[in-house]
């Protein structure tokens, strides 16, 4: 699915100097390569601070508690996603509410959004999901109009960027209060280990996150509130720094195999290629399609017996999950995910796709309707 070792032998002399200066140097915790990174994701960003820490969901939990909601306040996110999102959720006490998605593209519908929204409602995770931003203009807007916070899930979306009806741009994860990215290795900006940031342009939440993440401590073995150990370490800071310098290029050569395989598909009936929004650009974390009247599952096991990796990104939607089964939610509520959860699978999608590779996976894929 994705070929981290023609990535890396690409850049390998970049990696393996940084590396053995993080080594010789050996300041492997909060180091000068941590600080260094910080920065240069914050100008990449247009964002005022980014907080390194630990991985992704660990991103997600610093920024709830962050915002100090409390037990049996209520989260609202999509039921279509990776279990992260909800997970924290559930973690700190916090009731999960969650909501269908947009049929196109996969992400949280506005209108879903404003509709479960309650008096215990505090904050909203819209999903960035697959490589694309969910349609951010009406989610503040309700959000705002409501006094909820806004904490965007951008792990698979980070060099996105939001369009609004006026025609500027940000990047995702810099719109609501809190954006929160994984970097690991498989993500569009991927490390060689586990690692995430959090994004914020308010000073007081930055502080707040950066106080959490060190175990609560400002001024060392001084702790003035509960907190969590979760680090960049500098290793990995080190090797962001050089892929962070090639994300666009990435996000070009993933743009450009999504449109080859667009080609190849968008005539066979049995399929659906992947939507691009009006208000967002796409980084294709994922090529995923909607497939018709087949058995994806002998269509993933055609594609294995001919030596091409496909997944199913979600088989079963949270709101059908052993682990938050929750009286509220029943099979049929959510017909959207549900749909999408019976009927999707991603195909390979990275930055060293060839054309010889795409043509040879996209004629496999056609040939199963044979």
């Amino acid at each position: 699915m994705v070929d981290l070792k023609r990535q890396y032998e690409k850049i390998q002399d970049e990696v393996d100097k940084a590396v053995l200066n993080v080594v010789r140097s050996t300041q492997y915790i909060n180091g000068p390569e941590v600080k260094a990174f910080q920065k240069e994701l914050e100008s990449y960003l247009r964002v005022r601070h980014v907080v390194p820490c630990a991985n992704g969901t660990d991103a997600l939990q610093v920024a709830m508690m962050a915002l100090d909601l409390k037990p049996g306040d209520e989260v609202i996110t999509t039921s279509f996603t990776f279990v992260a999102t909800v997970e924290v959720i559930a973690l700190l006490g916090l009731t999960p509410v969650l909501v269908d998605v947009d049929p196109h593209t996969f992400n949280m519908d506005p209108d879903a959004f404003r509709k479960a929204i309650t008096p215990k409602t505090k904050a909203v995770v819209p999903v960035h999901l697959f490589g694309q931003s969910a349609h951010m203009e009406p989610i503040l807007e309700i959000a705002e109009t409501n006094g909820i916070y806004v904490i965007e899930d951008n792990a698979q979306a980070i060099g996105a960027e939001y369009i609004f009806s006026n025609g500027s741009k940000k990047k995702t994860g810099t719109l609501g209060h809190i954006g929160c990215t994984s970097f690991f290795p498989a993500k569009n900006l991927g490390c060689y280990g586990d690692g995430g940031a959090i994004f914020t342009d308010d000073d007081t939440l930055a502080q707040k996150m950066r106080v959490i993440v060190n175990h609560g401590m400002e001024t060392r073995y001084y702790h003035d509130s509960v907190g969590v150990n979760s680090r960049l370490d500098s290793i990995q800071a080190a090797i962001l720094r050089i892929k962070l310098r090639h994300l666009d290029n990435y996000a070009e050569a993933r743009r450009k195999a999504a449109a080859h395989y667009d080609k190849m598909f968008r005539d066979q009936p049995g399929l659906t290629i992947p939507a691009r929004s009006d208000w967002s650009t796409h980084v294709f974390h994922q090529y995923t399609l909607k497939t018709k009247g087949i058995d994806r599952f002998k269509l993933q096991e055609h594609l294995m017996d001919n030596d091409i990796p496909a997944m199913v990104y979600y088989p079963v939607p949270m709101h059908l999950q052993k682990a938050y089964n929750d009286p509220r939610y029943k099979e049929g509520d959510f017909p959207v995910t549900e749909a999408l959860s019976s009927s999707v699978i991603s195909l390979p999608m990275h930055t060293e796709l060839d054309e010889e590779q795409i043509v040879y996976i996209g004629r496999t894929v056609l040939s199963f309707f044979k």
